[in-house]
């Protein structure tokens, strides 16, 4: 189930990245990734834990989570429309870095030395990846890139404050009905007239960025997420591999370097967090 979650991802960045070459305004990409799955999510809803599920039980902090999850997938698309895909899915992969930083003033964790000097390390290989001073990327993207890192951090943060008291289907609902009406408000003033290729790469934003939710949060049910979460560093060989066979993009020495440490840095934070959490229950025994 990860991996079909990879894979989901990987393929509609690029339908992303495809539809704004063609002039598709990032903010109805948005609105088409949830108007088109956000029925098949509601019957999948249906279908599983019952409607019942969606009842909130805070109605403001799911408007509050869906604010912040929309300026993350926001960012997340306007970098993708910057960057090459491997450099912009390599930054991306410091959003769990922000997210430790974040759960401190957020959810009141501790935050040992030894995970702050690992997330030292994870922000060095973003520097060697956007390398600010050399001019290799857009210095506009790498700044959108590390924004849409800090905010993915936030949502991820904001998702395990709210679950809480809120169940999954209910934080997936919200989030995908309130980013509807917002982006479809704005649409009078976004849409323009397109043509085959480009309703087709819109479809396939939303059908498979609802593929991955769903994907996600299936194998969240098969196993725990210290498990699951490695698997999405795969996600670079994916973006790597899209980018050379659509733009003929391959990654400079850099992006490896700069992913290596930003990988092993989130390997050992995920590591850190599953021996405390096993160290928490052990002394509550």
């Amino acid at each position: 189930m990860r991996f079909g979650a990879i894979i989901s991802f990987g393929l509609m960045a690029a339908c992303v990245k495809l539809a704004s070459e063609r002039g598709v305004a990032i903010g109805e990409i948005l609105f088409w990734r949830f108007a088109i799955s956000f029925f098949p999510t509601l019957l999948w809803i249906r279908l599983g834990s019952g409607l019942q599920a969606i009842r909130p039980k805070r109605p403001l902090a799911h408007v509050w989570r869906a604010a912040i999850g929309l300026t993350a997938m926001y960012l997340v698309f306007l970098s993708l429309s910057l960057l090459p895909l491997a450099e912009v899915t390599t930054i991306h992969f410091a959003a769990p870095l922000f997210a430790t930083l974040l759960s401190i003033p957020v959810l009141g964790e501790r935050v040992g030395a030894r995970r702050l000097i690992a997330i030292l390390v994870g922000f060095a290989g973003v520097v060697i990846v956007t390398q600010p001073q050399s001019g290799n990327l857009p210095l506009a993207g790498a700044l959108v890139a590390i924004g849409a890192a800090i905010a993915v951090g936030l949502a991820q943060v904001t998702v395990r404050q709210i679950s809480r008291s809120e169940n999954s289907e209910a934080i997936v609902f919200w989030f995908a009905l309130v980013a509807v009406i917002a982006t479809g408000i704005l649409q009078p003033w976004l849409y323009s007239p397109h043509d085959a290729a480009s309703w087709a790469l819109l479809g396939g934003v939303g059908v498979l960025g609802g593929l991955a939710q769903i994907f996600i949060t299936k194998s969240l049910e098969a196993a725990p997420l210290q498990i699951t979460a490695p698997f999405d560093y795969s996600q670079l060989l994916i973006a790597t591999l899209l980018g050379w066979l659509i733009w003929s993009d391959m990654p400079r020495e850099t992006t490896w370097i700069g992913a290596a440490l930003i990988i092993a840095t989130g390997l050992y934070t995920i590591y850190r967090e599953r021996k405390l959490a096993r160290m928490a229950r052990g002394s509550a025994i």
